[in-house]
């Protein structure tokens, strides 16, 4: 499992012209699942979402994560995280698992973070071709990979 982590003031997701999902002040998660991913790698990302230190404390140092300041969550799948850019110009996406696999895994992720405690998950919509917005807070983006 593959993560683009953003911390946010706020972000929004759109299909078609209409907003499906949005969070306040918090991160947003570009989600890629990978053909081997299982229960295992979302508790695990769920666990590392919610508790990465990424907020500042009143000294503004990076000590405080996402249930410490009561944040929200939106979450994206995007399967391009896995893109294979190293022949040719055209990316392989091969290395993505399969929308019967991927899918239900998206969304037990989503129900993680809800179970680690974050208030508020926004969602996207599977497969669709999705419009997100945001505004980067810091500007502050991790890159992380499950185990």
């Amino acid at each position: 499992m593959r993560a683009v982590i953003q911390r946010v003031r706020h972000a929004t997701v759109e299909v078609e012209g209409e907003v499906v999902g949005r969070c306040g002040p918090g991160l947003l998660v570009l989600l890629g699942v990978g053909p081997a991913d299982g229960a295992g790698e979302v508790a695990w990302m769920a666990r590392k979402i919610a508790g990465l230190r990424i907020f500042a404390d009143d000294q503004g140092k990076f000590d405080r994560s996402l249930l410490d300041v009561g944040g929200e969550a939106l979450v994206v799948s995007q399967f391009t995280l896995f893109a294979d850019c190293r022949k040719g110009r055209r990316p392989n996406f091969s290395g993505a698992a399969r929308p019967a696999h991927a899918e239900p895994i998206y969304r037990a992720l989503c129900a993680a973070l809800r179970g680690e405690g974050v208030r508020h998950v926004g969602e996207g919509v599977f497969a669709a071709n999705m419009q997100v917005s945001l505004v980067n807070d810091g500007p502050v983006t991790l890159v992380m990979d499950s185990p």
